[in-house]
């Protein structure tokens, strides 16, 4: 008990260093792993891999530009959809909804982050997709048929609604964050712009986003990330056909899609190396996102 009580216990803020150095390293050992992983590939394909659209496991010939085409796609359009809306109603939690309102809604949205994947990909596949099949896409057609993004079939399952459960998925978090940053604007900055004479949009647009950019600029980029890593939502309503198209009726695939298929049906080296820089390339987006959205954060809080 004595020798209990003579160890000095170091200061939390000691930790903070060690926890970032295994941070560290861990990220290194996994380049280190993906990259060991993917030599056969590189050594076979080099540079050809990442602009190569061919992908045929039979005559061993191996391309990432599809895959990449498909991930990018469609977290973009998540990105468009979902960041309007998640600011919007994270002002609306924040400034315009009434105080019974805030609560439930509050927690929803929150409750969105907690579905499994696979739920929203069961979801999506049997709901969501009939519904664009039969109602959304024929829709667009008629009226915005001339725009070379909404010709083709109706199948339902394809970029489309890939980038519509992306959306949902990656909502949460847009709107947890920002609403949190947007409630930190300072009473006294709202009354002050109310002071000039504003309307209550006019203090939202002019003072409360301007205060809150950095932080929805990082709720934002959060969100990106998320939806470019997503697997098993996008795997089931993607389509998984490894084609390029304007078309987002037509069905695609994603770098994350693609090691879900096909990793466990790989029967030989090359093979299983082509799918292992998949996710090199995959992981290497990752890391150029979060190097651009830190950068773009400071420069904005600057």
């Amino acid at each position: 008990m004595f020798f209990f009580f003579m160890i000095r216990r170091p200061p939390r803020s000691t930790l903070f260093p060690y926890t970032t150095l295994f941070r560290s390293i861990l990220v290194l050992l996994i380049i280190y792993e993906l990259a060991v992983g993917s030599l056969p590939a590189i050594k076979a394909f080099g540079w050809r891999f990442l602009f190569t659209s061919k992908w045929d496991p039979v005559t061993k010939q191996f391309g990432a530009l599809t895959f990449i085409f498909g991930t990018l796609v469609t977290s973009a359009l998540a990105i468009l959809l979902a960041a309007p809306l998640g600011v919007g109603l994270a002002v609306y939690l924040v400034e315009i909804a009434p105080k019974k309102l805030r609560g439930p809604v509050s927690f929803l949205v929150d409750l969105l982050a907690a579905i499994p994947s696979v739920v929203y990909g069961l979801w999506g596949l049997f709901v969501m997709a009939p519904w664009l099949q039969r109602v959304v896409e024929p829709w667009l057609a008629r009226n915005f048929g001339w725009l070379p993004f909404f010709q083709g079939p109706a199948y339902g399952v394809g970029i489309l609604a890939g980038g519509l459960i992306l959306t949902i998925m990656i909502l949460p978090t847009i709107v947890s964050i920002s609403r949190e940053v947007i409630a930190t604007t300072p009473r006294s900055l709202r009354q002050a712009v109310y002071a000039l004479g504003s309307t209550r949009w006019e203090m939202i647009k002019g003072a409360m986003l301007p205060y809150a950019r950095s932080g929805i600029t990082g709720a934002v980029m959060l969100g990106l990330g998320r939806a470019l890593g997503e697997t098993m939502a996008i795997t089931m309503v993607i389509g998984n056909r490894p084609e390029i198209s304007t078309s987002l009726f037509a069905p695609a695939q994603t770098m994350a899609s693609l090691i879900a298929n096909e990793f466990t049906e790989a029967t030989y080296s090359l093979y299983i190396s082509s799918l292992v820089e998949i996710g090199l390339v995959l992981f290497a987006i990752t890391i150029i996102l979060n190097i651009a959205a830190r950068l773009l954060i400071s420069r904005i809080a600057r």
